[in-house]
């Protein structure tokens, strides 16, 4: 059974609080998504695929959401044939997430288009340390961890997959570091953009092996800071606005 996001991403938080299971609020949550046009982010469990969507209709009586089509004719027909999309997104700065089993095709206005049911229940995150933004692939962000080979301690640098207010999660392809839950890495320095470097210790906190589209496994470590100091957490938080900002704006279709 795959695990969901907010499982992966949110380690071991208690999301009870943060669920919202009346129709009627959730339906009114997807309006103010389309409303908005925000995007979407849609992701194929257990492959490592995503894209891009919006919500184009919502319609409370019969139980339909509509989203927009990816333009990828071959992830579309792959998405059609998955059994479990979990999509992403941020509303007025709250994440929202929610999850659906079965997606089909259809026409809204003309034009194709897909439709899921309304989600029975969502996650509206409203700490904001909880939301995670993938780094740019262009530009990934770099992290250098302590390790021991034999007794010489050696740095190892590593990507980062996504970040947040509250942690990160890092990339470890070749399994150079101990994935046990509990483990702590000390002094452990997060490169940023403008020479800035966060220096941090990270506490282990969940490991999740994702088989790509191409065959390969790759790793993905669930990292939580320890002790980050407030001026860090600052400089953090202005990254991950940042980087917001361009995505947003590049799914607009912004330059």
């Amino acid at each position: 059974m795959q695990n969901h996001p907010e499982e992966n991403d949110i380690e071991n938080l208690d999301l009870s609080p943060f669920k919202v299971s009346s129709r009627r609020e959730i339906a009114a949550l997807m309006r103010s998504l389309c409303d908005q046009k925000q995007p979407i982010r849609m992701l194929m469990e257990g492959t490592g695929e995503a894209c891009v969507t919006m919500v184009l209709h919502v319609d409370e009586g019969t139980g339909e959401v509509i989203l927009d089509v990816p333009e990828d004719t071959n992830l579309n027909a792959r998405l059609l044939r998955s059994e479990n999309i979990s999509f992403e997104t941020v509303l007025e700065r709250i994440r929202i997430l929610f999850f659906a089993t079965k997606v089909d095709e259809c026409e809204f206005n003309g034009l194709p288009a897909l439709r899921i049911l309304l989600p029975p229940s969502l996650i509206r995150l409203q700490r904001r340390e909880f939301y995670r933004v993938a780094t740019p692939l262009s530009t990934p962000l770099r992290c250098t961890i302590q390790i021991l080979d034999g007794d010489i301690v050696v740095p190892v640098a590593l990507s980062l997959h996504n970040v947040s207010g509250g942690g990160i999660t890092i990339i470890d392809d070749q399994h150079l570091l101990d994935n046990t839950i509990g483990r702590i890495y000390q002094a452990c320095q997060i490169y940023l953009p403008g020479s800035t470097v966060v220096t941090t210790a990270l506490e282990i906190r969940n490991s999740v092996d994702v088989t790509l589209a191409n065959g390969n496994v790759s790793r993905r470590l669930g990292c939580l800071f320890m002790d980050l100091p407030k001026s860090m957490l600052a400089v953090i938080q202005r990254y991950i606005t940042r980087l917001e900002r361009e995505q947003n704006a590049r799914s607009n279709g912004i330059r």
